[in-house]
């Protein structure tokens, strides 16, 4: 019997990224590899696709979170909560960490495995500097009531968009309601330049802030003349040249990157809208009784397949991972990240959670739940196979 056979991802480079990218480095002859032109166009053209005023490309969308935090401490203090989702990528976890603030979890929705929001309300208190939201795997983490107590209590909002580009909430995309919002470019996501990330605000300051912190702290990349000249006068015995106002490091990127992002959005409405048919196939053919399907897919583009055992049982998980083990489909458990963030070993010195019993969507995630590929090059006949075997099994 033939199997499935049904990778976690399609590689997103295309021939015509990697013609862009010859063509590129051929008609470049002061062969200017280094932040340039490109970096700068990638930019623009990416914050007029979001409908932002500022992007800054940085190497990674974990570096984007980090700078956002570091960005949130410089302009608001050290010390203080975050408030995180257990569901998440480390990245977003570690960076408050790093950055001298307290995670604070709350659990997750079944329905968007984003931050559940009456558990943030709770935790909203005088310490509290953010709200770093996820958009987790395509969906919409955001309402209007969350929103609406945001801007009552003038707390930060911080949205981590890395997998959920183009997704939207009402009228707008995500990414665009935030303080801050910060987007990944690692190849399996839903447009790659490889490896990168984006930071977007509309908030000028903090644009100069992380243009500086993205490349050493240097005053001379804030963009900002008659800021960097106040400083130059201010620091006379240095050169004006080398100021560095922050203590930061190289999280720059390249204009090889910058050509094939560039490249790559001009497909992404497209491809986004081909994620987003697979996803509604996929859920409308899978057993309703067997696997949670009440996804609220409004605005959602989902770069894979949520797969949630229904019942709590381990004889079943364990049964269903050798079936698609035996079919070649490939999995992550626990969804984005690995599952429960709580769980995991790092933060052992920093958080002394033990009983769980407060994040129980979130558990039932990181022991039951998966997600598999979902890619524009799937077709319809591929996925009812996927759903038909998902169908077939026999749990007890």
């Amino acid at each position: 019997m033939k199997k499935i056979n049904h990778p976690l991802m399609d590689n997103n480079i295309t021939q015509k990224d990697t013609d862009a990218v010859i063509n590129f480095i051929k008609s470049n002859k002061k062969r200017i590899f280094t932040q340039s032109k490109k970096v700068r166009e990638f930019e623009k053209k990416w914050s007029k696709w979001l409908g932002v005023k500022y992007s800054i490309f940085v190497n990674s969308g974990s570096s984007a979170n980090l700078l956002s935090l570091l960005a949130l401490k410089i302009l608001k203090g050290k010390g203080g909560e975050v408030i995180v989702p257990s569901l998440t990528w480390i990245s977003d976890v570690s960076s408050v960490i790093q950055n001298g603030f307290k995670p604070i979890f709350v659990d997750i929705n079944l329905n968007n495995l984003s931050m559940n929001e009456e558990h943030v309300i709770k935790k909203i208190n005088y310490k509290t500097k953010a709200i770093f939201l996820t958009h987790a795997q395509g969906f919409n983490g955001l309402s209007k009531k969350l929103l609406e107590i945001i801007k009552k209590k003038k707390i930060v909002l911080i949205e981590d968009v890395c997998e959920s580009h183009g997704a939207s909430f009402g009228s707008k995309k995500l990414g665009t309601f935030g303080l801050i919002s910060n987007f990944s470019f690692y190849y399996a996501h839903h447009m790659s330049t490889i490896e990168g990330g984006m930071i977007c605000t509309n908030d000028k300051k903090i644009y100069e802030l992380i243009r500086m912190l993205r490349s050493h702290g240097l005053l001379r990349e804030s963009g900002n003349k008659k800021f960097e000249k106040l400083n130059i006068n201010r620091y006379k015995k240095l050169s004006p040249k080398f100021i560095f106002l922050h203590p930061a490091y190289n999280l720059r990127n390249n204009e090889i990157s910058a050509v094939i992002g560039i490249n790559q959005l001009k497909n992404l409405n497209k491809n986004n809208l081909i994620r987003k048919k697979n996803f509604e196939f996929f859920i409308q053919h899978l057993d309703k009784e067997k696997y949670f399907t009440e996804f609220d897919m409004k605005g959602s583009c989902n770069y894979a397949f949520p797969l949630i055992l229904r019942k709590k049982s381990f004889k079943n998980r364990d049964f269903l991972e050798k079936k698609m083990i035996e079919q070649k489909i490939e999995f992550r458990r626990g969804n984005a990240g690995g599952g429960n963030q709580m769980r995991q070993p790092y933060l052992k010195d920093f958080i002394k959670i033990k009983n769980f019993k407060n994040f129980q969507n979130v558990d039932h995630v990181h022991f039951y739940g998966y997600y598999i590929g979902n890619y524009p090059s799937l077709k319809k006949n591929k996925i009812l196979k996927i759903c038909k075997f998902l169908n077939s099994i026999n749990y007890v």
